[in-house]
């Protein structure tokens, strides 16, 4: 059986994921991307790398459909090291490109077989997986690094939404300093020790 209607709109949905995530870096500058905005150091460009290994990886060996080119082992904790940021020798060019290039390989798998298929990801506890699973594991974990995604690009500059299209242009930012004054309020107000 190919895709069904529900593993058809989970491939759409991880589609509009995707896009979202690379959106995120449209006109920022290299650091921007780059750089760490939180304490573990979690920036754009590492969550577009870290997304275009494991896609690869869920969407191509699990399924005996190795992607072409070269990645890190799963299980070599140097490589993994880097994983979640570019170095200075990797390119923004470098790593969409391949992101882009994950994208076409995932999707020939998933278009080429059932959704029924069975597939071993020696990394779980319960190795033995269908193509529907790990479709769910791959749109959710796309889904939650570009919620992440979605907070550090609203850091840098402001811009939210998961398209261009949907960015807030209604609003100045004295509009959204007047709101986070707002909730500010409202969540001192419990509490009447918090000045």
């Amino acid at each position: 059986m190919v895709l069904t209607v529900r593993g058809t709109l989970l491939h759409e949905d991880l589609r509009d994921a995707r896009g979202a995530i690379l959106w995120k870096l449209d006109g920022l500058g290299e650091y921007d991307i780059r750089r760490p905005l939180t304490v573990t150091g979690t920036n754009l460009l590492g969550l577009v790398k870290h997304l275009s290994i494991w896609e690869a990886r869920y969407l191509g060996e699990v399924f005996g459909r190795p992607f072409p080119e070269a990645l890190p082992r799963w299980d070599d904790v140097q490589a993994s090291d880097t994983e979640m940021w570019a170095t200075e020798h990797e390119t923004r060019e470098e790593i969409t490109d391949r992101y882009r290039r994950v994208w076409q390989h995932s999707d020939a798998t998933i278009t080429a077989l059932p959704v029924d298929a069975p597939g071993h990801v020696p990394w779980w506890p319960r190795p033995q997986v269908k193509l529907f699973n790990i479709l769910v594991h791959v749109l959710t974990e796309t889904s939650r690094h570009a919620g992440h995604a979605d907070i550090l690009r609203e850091q840098l500059d402001g811009s939210a939404g998961t398209v261009a299209a949907h960015v807030d242009r209604e609003h100045d930012a004295s509009f959204w300093q007047a709101r986070r004054a707002e909730i500010e309020r409202a969540a001192k107000a419990p509490d009447p020790t918090i000045a």
